[in-house]
């Protein structure tokens, strides 16, 4: 048997290998009619020279807001290729927390060559830190963030090569993943995590977890464990955040599926079949990325072929109950959650914002049945109420179709079990891998990363390129007008009569990355707001801050080199939605993402997550590399967001 590095790949890449998607995604297609329609791009791909790229013209009616002068307070970061973080001048960085950094005086200390034991592995800071946020109760502040998976190759004893050998070992990884509650304060040596805070708190892969919504207690949520179907352990692959008007955390499962597989061959009834290749849960006898199931039956498919339904949710953590059980809520939908932006409609109508990171995949929309009202009751209001599925058209107009038994051949609960192919069944836009979605607080509109798709133009081992199911050629498109999109794009959509419970909407796209320097004109090129100083591949997190600026985060390829060159490392950039403006205001380590973003309750420091840096970031010679959370401050304490 061929012995895969998983370490060596990434999520994508893995589903890829199991389970290959459709060459074409029905949004390049929506888009290359839009183009050819509208005329978006004048010329021969004449990028930015239309509302399509520049957001002044399909919204805003006028081209005169790109003449504004810039809203930055910062002047631009040149690319960098080290192995640490930079930012501007006037502005400074440090260490706030680094995974295996103490919660708990009681925890074990890190060895710089082996890292943390299993004993006390659920006392330390997790390990590959993702989104965040930060909550402010009368001061006391907490810092709630993810820790999306773990790199097995240095939490595990090398001679292993990243595979655990024992039950022990299993423990560890799962300890090492999850979510962090943690106090965190500032005094004159700077930021500090609280130790002992008593709302200090490791939520892993064994916690106790309820399960609310239309799911709770269907047959396919069932296990001995948990006869009922209302209860589970862990929460998984930790990626992207929210938060919630009533002041939760929103954590995200994303690639949930890369911690089941079976230590038996199978004979899987249609359902379960059906559900195992759709969301890439493997049924092939191998250990997989982590070989949870050869020492924990709970992942073993064969034995527990209903456990995989109980993953996939969002979960709804209150940071400052200590002791509180974290809710699944199902209503939400089951799929590779990325993360969760609210709204809030004009009459109350909670609204949740939500990307299936996986290309050919789907965006939602929750739309709450009750309102909420400060101080009033919330129990219902991620529970009851209405999922939808996005479907763009190509006249720049879009509508949200709600996923209900009459217009799905579903149940409720099928539904939410089984979200992605209810959103087929309404033939909803397959997208490229939407990740990020952010809703800017000072204008009624939404933002969504589609990341990357490496495979289009791809060519098969005939030399001929990929088609789609149907056998027609991937060809370039408005969106992805490169042969092999490694660039990625941000779409935007403003909801009619400014209501983001509206069931329509306007669209258009606020940038495509680029290389302006390898390409000097056509799609490879990107739109006229990527030029030679700010250039990026692959965006991924995003937040807005207060002002309406939007923080865009990368994940792609850092190795400078092809199409690449001059980019330097992953990265974090601000955009200005109403002129188009983009700026470089951060780079990480090399081998890092930079991802997961939140501030501080006076606006005057930013953390900012760094993900599997390589090297030996941040310790220095001889260390392991360590994801960590860096603070940036202006040098003369003024706002930062």
């Amino acid at each position: 048997m061929i012995r895969i590095n998983y370490d060596a790949l990434s999520f994508d890449e893995e589903d890829e290998m199991k389970f290959p998607r459709e060459d074409i995604q029905d949004f390049d297609r929506v888009v290359e009619r839009a183009v050819s329609r509208r005329g978006f791009l004048g010329g021969a791909l004449a990028f930015g020279s239309g509302a399509a790229v520049m957001g002044t013209g399909l919204f805003n009616g006028s081209s005169a807001m790109a003449q504004q002068a810039s809203r930055f307070a910062f002047d631009q970061l040149a690319p960098q290729t080290d192995g640490t973080v930079h930012v501007p001048d006037g502005y400074k960085w440090d260490v706030l927390v680094r995974w295996g950094d103490p919660l708990f005086s009681d925890a074990p200390a890190f060895d710089s060559a082996t890292g943390i034991p299993t004993a006390g592995s659920d006392r330390v800071f997790g390990e590959n830190t993702d989104g965040m946020e930060l909550f402010n109760l009368r001061g006391t502040e907490l810092l709630v963030v993810n820790s999306e998976y773990v790199n097995a190759g240095i939490n595990l004893p090398s001679g292993q090569e990243g595979k655990p050998d024992s039950a022990d070992d299993v423990i560890r990884l799962q300890n090492f993943q999850g979510v962090t509650v943690m106090e965190v304060a500032e005094d004159d040596s700077g930021w500090n995590v609280v130790v002992d805070s008593p709302y200090n708190r490791r939520i892993h892969h064994r916690t106790p977890m309820q399960i609310d919504g239309p799911a709770a207690g269907h047959d396919l949520l069932k296990t001995a464990a948990d006869p009922a179907g209302t209860q589970s352990l862990g929460t998984f692959n930790n990626c992207g955040s929210g938060r919630t008007p009533w002041g939760t955390y929103l954590t995200c499962e994303e690639n949930f599926n890369g911690y089941f597989g079976t230590t038996a061959e199978l004979s899987l009834d249609e359902v379960h079949a059906n559900g195992f290749k759709r969301y890439g849960v493997s049924t092939k006898v191998d250990p997989g990325r982590y070989n949870y199931h050869g020492f924990d039956e709970r992942f073993d498919i064969s034995k527990n072929p209903n456990e995989p339904h109980r993953a996939g949710y969002i979960v709804e953590i209150d940071p400052w109950d200590p002791e509180g059980t974290p809710v699944k809520h199902t209503a939400l939908g089951r799929f590779k959650h990325e993360n969760a932006a609210y709204a809030l409609a004009p009459n109350g109508q909670v609204v949740v914002y939500m990307g299936d990171d996986e290309r050919g995949e789907y965006m939602y929309k929750w739309v709450s049945r009750d309102v909420y009202v400060p101080g009033g009751q919330t129990s219902t209001l991620l529970s009851e109420g209405q999922l939808h599925v996005a479907k763009f058209n190509d006249d720049g107009t879009g509508v949200w179709l709600a996923l209900t038994p009459e217009d799905t051949g579903m149940t409720e609960a099928e539904i939410a079990i089984f979200t992605r192919m209810a959103g087929t069944a309404v033939s909803a836009t397959t997208m490229d891998r939407p990740e990020w979605i952010a809703v800017n607080p000072t204008a009624v509109e939404g933002y969504c990363c589609l990341t990357n798709n490496s495979r289009r133009g791809a060519l098969d081992d005939d030399g001929n390129v990929r088609t789609n199911a149907a056998g027609e050629p991937m060809v370039p498109n408005a969106p992805n007008p490169r042969e092999v999109n490694r660039y990625g794009q941000i779409v935007r959509w403003r909801p009619h009569n400014d209501d983001h419970a509206a069931s329509t909407f306007d669209w258009d796209l606020y940038v495509m990355a680029g290389n302006p320097d390898v390409h000097s004109e056509g799609p490879y090129a990107g739109t006229a707001n990527i030029n030679a100083g700010n250039m990026f591949n692959s965006p991924d997190g995003m937040q807005f801050d207060t002002t309406g600026l939007l923080w865009i985060q990368t994940d792609g390829d850092d190795d400078n080199e092809g199409d690449f060159l001059g980019m330097g490392n992953n990265q974090m950039l601000a955009g200005d939605p109403v002129t188009g403006e983009i700026r470089r205001f951060l780079t990480g380590p090399n081998g890092s993402e930079v991802t997961g973003l939140t501030w501080s309750a006076d606006k005057r420091t930013m953390f900012v997550g760094i993900q599997h840096p390589g090297g030996t970031f941040p310790d220095g010679e001889g260390s392991l590399p360590r994801s960590s959370i860096v603070v940036v401050k202006r040098n003369d304490n003024a706002l930062v967001g």
